[in-house]
């Protein structure tokens, strides 16, 4: 009995320690500080509550905003807030290789982003073509669409740049996505509303750039 018991200890504790190890080999690279401060209106939420902000810098830069993190987050600025039916579009920018591809993307539907039920859905690229959509609610995330290549998307090129424009386009039957003008994805309306903020999702050890963030009815 006592031998039957100590195997699934056994077991859980291995995971947790190939978990462990797991996030050694690719921890949070700290972003270079500088004296700018946050775009003016904007937030942020870090995916693990013991990461630190200080660990990453979200800055205005020309028309648009950069982020360099450090750890993975979402951005957003309350006013970017839409219902019904309507559109959301930027373009986005890595501007360096990662270590291994990591991916950014766009977020709409966004509720209580700041609270522990927080909920959104988000659209992610990475520089080999791939994209994925998820859905998140609290600490659980659904998976709509997994990593899924397609020509659509511009890969990096050999120095780790590449540039992709998402598209949101939302209506009452459900919402579109877009990349670079082509449809990739359609999400029903029965996956849950699209009603909320629109903002923007950076994974960690990214720097990428942010072109202005365009909301607007339909």
């Amino acid at each position: 009995m006592k031998i039957s018991r100590l195997i699934p200890l056994a077991f859980a504790l291995s995971l947790v320690a190939a978990s462990a190890e797991a996030q050694g080999n690719d921890p949070d690279v700290a972003a270079a500080q500088g004296k700018d401060p946050m775009p003016a209106g904007w937030m942020m939420r870090l995916d693990r509550p013991t990461a630190s902000k200080a660990t990453l810098r979200f800055v205005d830069m020309g028309p648009g905003m950069h982020v360099t993190s450090g750890p993975a987050a979402i951005y957003w600025n309350d006013k970017n807030t839409a219902s019904g039916e309507f559109t959301a579009e930027v373009s986005l920018t890595q501007m360096k290789k990662p270590t291994h591809p990591e991916a950014y993307g766009i977020i709409w539907g966004g509720k209580n982003l700041d609270a522990p039920n927080q909920e959104y859905f988000y659209l992610i690229v990475r520089g080999d073509g791939k994209y994925m959509v998820k859905h998140r609610a609290g600490t659980e995330t659904h998976e709509i669409a997994p990593w899924t290549e397609h020509a659509a998307l511009i890969k990096e090129d050999a120095a780790g740049k590449s540039k992709n424009t998402l598209k949101v386009e939302a209506s009452a039957t459900g919402t579109k996505l877009y990349a670079n003008g082509q449809l990739i994805k359609e999400v029903p309306a029965s996956a849950g509303s699209a009603d909320g903020i629109v903002g923007l999702r950076v994974n960690h050890n990214l720097d990428v750039h942010l072109d202005v963030l365009k909301v607007a009815k339909k």
